[in-house]
């Protein structure tokens, strides 16, 4: 079994030799284990670094991309190199490296087809009350979205097995964080958690510059990741909230016409009103259906990546062992 440990980075030539020194070098049921620095088009040192440390993968972009497109770009290239699984960290040495331990082994005992590495948020040293309470709040939204049970969903210290990496797909240009757990979730994959120790913060991230950022990019991405997988549902909820709305309108002008024998003229606008909304919300259940056929359609894409993707791994290997 081959694991690949991941590191997406920018401009961390100076935390770079930590983290790989770090890294374990041997694990129980791992035959083999090869370090990937993915260089996000930094300006620094960092290939040059990550060259002289010895990683066995280096892939370069010419300029940066962000989080999630070095995340895919890792992903592919860990699968096309025999990856097994795939541990992904942080190249600013957020994460500890020996816990790497903890991550693989529910994927090695084949209980896991993902492993979260889940931060001590209460006691965490850099956390501020306020994002302590958002940390937690944001992870219990996810959990409502995925239908999953993660503690730490912000969390880049993950473990993937062969299985969840052919079946990702990255459509955030954001990160790949809450994304890749929604997908995991909806796909009925395993997910499990663990907790993992922290080092002393190095830099400030570049992910968001305030807490106000942070928390309008990660509510855009759970919408957005939402609505690709389940806009059926939440058309069909507003349609049926429309139509509620409108019966209720028409309903009220005809209590006041025939109960209260007020005359019809004077609550025109709100049968108008009542008709208008019932025929938009008849066309918002059209949506819904729409977007169901679209969301099968997606479906059959996926699983024809897949499939392609299977097969072009099956061919790579076959070469490689020929």
């Amino acid at each position: 079994m081959k694991l690949v440990i991941q590191v997406p980075c920018y401009n961390e030539e100076k935390t770079l030799p930590q983290v790989i020194a770090d890294l374990p070098l041997s694990i129980p049921g791992i035959d083999c284990i090869e370090t990937q620095v993915i260089d996000d088009g930094s300006t620094d040192g960092t290939a040059r670094a990550a060259a002289s440390l010895g990683v066995a993968h280096i892939v370069s972009f010419k300029k940066n991309r962000g989080l999630a497109a070095a995340f895919k770009a890792g992903v592919d290239n860990a699968l096309m190199n025999g990856a097994d699984i795939l541990v992904s960290t942080d190249g600013d040495n957020q994460y500890s490296g020996k816990d790497v331990v903890k991550l693989v082994q529910p994927i090695i005992e084949g209980v896991a087809d993902i492993v979260i590495g889940c931060r001590p948020i209460d006691t965490h040293p850099e956390f501020s009350p306020l994002k302590k309470m958002l940390q937690k709040l944001g992870s219990r939204v996810l959990r409502v979205v995925s239908r999953t049970e993660v503690k730490d969903s912000a969390s880049g210290f993950r473990a993937y097995s062969k299985i969840a990496l052919l079946r990702m797909n990255i459509y955030s240009e954001f990160s790949y964080c809450l994304e890749t757990l929604i997908q995991a979730g909806f796909g009925n994959l395993k997910i499990v958690s663990v907790d993992i120790g922290i080092n002393p913060k190095t830099r400030e991230s570049r992910l968001f510059k305030n807490v106000s950022q942070y928390v309008w990019r990660q509510t855009k991405t759970i919408v957005t990741v939402f609505l690709l997988y389940r806009a059926n549902v939440f058309f069909n909820a507003l349609a049926l909230f429309v139509f509620a709305l409108s019966l209720l309108l028409l309903a009220l002008a005809l209590a006041l016409v025939f109960v209260y024998r007020v005359h019809v003229g004077l609550f025109g606008p709100l049968i108008v009103l009542g008709g208008v909304l019932f025929a938009v919300g008849v066309q918002i259940f059209f949506v819904g259906i729409l977007a169901s056929l679209i969301s099968s359609v997606r479906k059959l894409s996926e699983d024809t990546n897949y499939r392609i993707k299977t097969m072009e791994i099956r061919e790579k290997d076959t070469r490689r062992t020929g």
